[in-house]
């Protein structure tokens, strides 16, 4: 082969693997990932479901599969239940679970609450109630100290579910 053959090969040769390396780049980053299936995305905006009553408040917002509660008290036939904290927290439990059923979830559903507490001396008693309440797992959960619930309630619960 002639000096001007192999140099016009060699040419030819890097120029058919950078247009192959570019071509290969091209389809690589528009192909889906090995494994990936073909999914269809929905944006579900906020559904706005029950009334507060005379407070400015949803009982509860479903986006998506997800259904975020308001927090709840130990009311009962509008008052709040007498007994301490163990009474309260049991009433504010049923309340939850109420909510849940009226929209189609139930308490295993949920996963994340939220507790807080006018007095956390009465932690102890709130975590009996609640461990009796609510199966394993446990949703995951954060308590606070608060000094004042709205009705004098001890107690105030809010969670989150998901189907």
């Amino acid at each position: 082969m002639s000096k001007k053959a192999q140099v016009l090969f060699k040419t030819l040769s890097q120029t058919v693997l950078v247009t192959a390396c570019a071509l290969g780049f091209t389809m690589a980053t528009h192909a889906a990932p090995v494994g990936a299936t073909t999914a269809t995305t929905t944006k579900s905006g906020p559904v706005f479901l029950g009334e507060g009553g005379d407070y400015p408040f949803s009982e509860a917002v479903r986006v998506g599969n997800t259904l975020y509660l308001s927090g709840q008290i130990g009311m009962r036939e509008g008052r709040l239940v007498k007994g301490g904290i163990k009474s309260e927290t049991k009433q504010t439990l049923d309340n939850i679970n109420a909510t849940l059923l009226t929209y189609g979830y139930q308490k295993s559903d949920i996963v994340k609450c939220m507790a807080m507490l006018v007095d956390m001396d009465d932690f102890d008693d709130f975590n009996d109630v609640y461990r009796t309440e609510m199966t394993r797992p446990y949703p995951t959960r954060s308590a606070f100290g608060v000094s004042e619930l709205a009705a004098g309630a001890s107690v105030e619960i809010e969670c989150m579910a998901v189907k």
